[in-house]
C-alpha cells in the first residue's frame, strides 16, 4: 500500500475520530457523540470526504453518522455484523474484568439506555481484506471482533492502524476493557501485535507504538 498523505485525529472528549486524506480524497473514521457534531463537520468541510467508516456501532462512535452523512452527502460503511446495534446498542451485551473496565461499563450501559442514535442505513458493508482504494485511500479493512461482533480496523500499512475499541488507551494502553466476546477480543489484540512496528490509532486515547498486546 502507498503511504497516506495525512492522518488527522479529531479529539472528541475521551474519544477520537480520524480523517484519512490522500491525493485530494478523504475518509472519515467514526463520528463521535452529538455534542461534537459541529467540530467534526467543520473539519470534514476542509477536505473531500467520500465515505464515513464506522469501526463499530456503539453510539460514542456513530451518533453523528446520520447528521454528517446528510450534510456531506456521503455514504456510511459498517461491518454487517454490527448493523443490529444501530437500533439497540444492548443487543450485544458487554462485559468487563478490571475495576477500570467495570467503571467504564457502568457509564457505557447507562448511556446506551439514555441516549439515542439517529437512524441511518449503511450503504456500504465492509469485511476483512476490503480495500478503500475505491474511495481514494490506500488502506484496507481488518476484522477485529471481540469488542463487538462486527468491530473493524483500518490497516494503513507503514503509516499505522486504526483499531476502534479493539484496543484502548483511555487510562493506559491495553486490550479493550469492554468486550462482547473475550476470546475473540484477545485474538484481535494478537492480530494487531502481529502487524509489527507501526502506530496504533485508538478509538479512545492518544496514538501509541504497536507492541505485544497479549502481555
Amino acid at each position: 500500500m502507498k503511504g497516506l498523505t495525512n492522518i488527522r485525529r479529531i479529539k472528541c472528549g475521551n474519544g477520537n475520530c480520524y480523517i484519512l486524506e490522500e491525493n485530494g480524497n478523504a475518509v472519515l473514521v467514526d463520528t463521535a457523540r452529538t455534542k461534537y457534531r459541529e467540530k467534526i463537520l467543520s473539519a470534514c468541510r476542509k477536505t473531500n470526504i467520500r465515505l464515513i467508516v464506522l469501526t463499530h456501532a456503539h453510539m460514542d462512535h456513530c451518533q453523528n453518522a446520520a447528521f454528517i452523512s446528510e450534510k456531506l452527502n456521503v455514504p456510511i460503511a459498517i461491518c454487517k455484523a454490527d448493523e443490529e446495534l444501530i437500533k439497540d446498542n444492548m443487543l450485544q451485551p458487554l462485559h468487563a474484568k478490571t475495576l477500570a473496565g467495570k467503571a467504564v461499563l457502568f457509564f457505557s450501559v447507562k448511556s446506551f439506555y439514555r441516549d439515542e442514535i439517529p437512524p441511518f442505513a449503511p450503504e456500504v458493508y465492509l469485511q476483512d481484506g476490503d480495500s478503500l482504494e475505491k474511495f481514494g485511500i490506500s488502506a484496507k479493512i481488518v476484522a477485529l471482533p471481540g469488542h463487538t461482533k462486527g468491530s473493524i480496523g483500518i490497516d494503513l500499512g507503514k503509516d499505522g492502524i486504526i483499531v476502534g475499541d479493539a484496543l484502548m488507551n483511555m487510562f493506559y494502553p491495553t486490550v479493550s476493557m469492554l468486550y462482547h466476546d473475550y476470546e475473540q477480543m484477545l485474538e484481535s489484540a494478537k492480530k494487531i501485535s502481529g502487524m509489527g512496528e507501526r502506530i496504533v490509532y485508538f478509538g479512545h486515547g492518544k496514538p501509541k507504538k504497536n507492541r505485544d498486546w497479549a502481555r
